[in-house]
């Protein structure tokens, strides 16, 4: 059941401190989890107080994710000085991933900041698409807010935008969804344009359903080479799911296209370890060589924050640890 009151947030964030201390190897995106329960309970000072310690961290592994949350934090409480100026230094860093510009450009939208926002898409977007070759998926959500920033700046649309909608699946097109007149109808006095564009959005919420009720990727599970060599040693029960480590791989990239092909979002690898698996295997008071807990303990990494997204961009090294391109490798057509 999700949490829903502020009491239910705070219970959650403890149980995902006392988590992050049971799995030392996985306390940054559990904290980063505890943290948005706190905001959520309406204890941003402690919230803050996470930030600070994981940015204390030199072993941090996303520092500029973790900038841009507390400074969409900060802005909520009164420091709206101290935000901008962390928003600022994320753009001079230009991180290589997503997630940072994004919840920097979203802070600033939500300030009446429009501008900005626009501004701060567009150069994450300059930054992280190369021409002519596919939009990772984490990135295509920059996309979606750009677009949704300009419709409420009533500009034009451009090559972005146009691309934004191309790649926007979901029922309802983007620029019905980002019509400036549906956002400030949740802000109006008027009983009757509420409830019509509370109907609206009841309408259309079955679309986001999937997506919303899993908030971590479905993800399948990677063993390189030396890893399943120490496996299948150890398990050799479990031969029959893995007929050798080239095959492992292919069918890897062939299950995550397929579910790619069948519409599923949000689609990554996480990478096993044997100590770690069968660490989980006591956890759930199982035999390590029982095939079923395999999925199970992808589930776990994926919940843990340990999943990388699928696919990668075709530039980039790919997921197999080859060291070439995805391109070049298990992207090849």
């Amino acid at each position: 059941m999700r949490p829903d009151t502020p009491a239910d947030h705070t219970t959650e964030a403890e149980r995902l401190l006392r988590t992050a201390a049971q799995y030392p190897e996985d306390h940054e995106p559990l904290l980063l989890q505890a943290a948005a329960h706190l905001e959520l309970a309406g204890d941003r000072t402690r919230a803050t107080s996470l930030y600070d310690s994981l940015l204390s961290d030199p072993d941090t592994e996303h520092p500029h994710l973790v900038k841009a949350l507390s400074a969409a934090n900060l802005w909520e409480y009164g420091h709206e000085a101290e935000a901008r100026a962390i928003i600022d230094g994320i753009r001079v860093a230009a991180p290589a991933e997503a997630a940072p510009w994004e919840i920097a450009a979203e802070t600033l939208e939500a300030h009446d900041e429009l501008e900005a926002a626009h501004d701060y898409f567009s150069t994450a977007l300059t930054l992280l698409i190369a021409p002519g070759e596919e939009v990772p998926y984490a990135t295509q959500s920059l996309l979606t807010g750009r677009h949704r920033v300009r419709r409420l700046m009533g500009v034009t649309h451009d090559a972005w935008d146009e691309l934004a909608d191309a790649l926007h699946t979901a029922a309802v097109p983007l620029d019905e969804l980002h019509d400036p007149k549906r956002l400030w109808a949740l802000g109006s006095s008027d009983p009757g344009e509420l409830r019509a564009e509370i109907t609206r959005l009841r309408a259309e919420l079955g679309t986001y359903r999937t997506a919303l009720s899993r908030p971590f990727p479905v993800a399948v599970l990677h063993w390189p080479e030396p890893e399943l060599r120490e496996l299948l040693t150890a398990y050799p029960g479990l031969g029959s799911e893995y007929a050798s480590h080239p095959d492992h791989l292919a069918r890897l990239e062939a299950a995550l296209r397929d579910l790619h092909a069948a519409g599923t979002p949000n689609l990554g690898i996480v990478t096993g370890t044997v100590p770690s698996y069968e660490a989980f295997a006591a956890s759930e008071a199982a035999s390590p060589s029982d095939p079923d807990l395999l999925p199970q303990y992808a589930t776990t990494l994926a919940a843990r924050g340990r999943a990388v997204p699928w696919p990668p961009a075709r530039s980039a090294a790919c997921w197999c640890g080859s060291g070439r391109s995805y391109r070049d490798c298990h992207g090849h057509a």
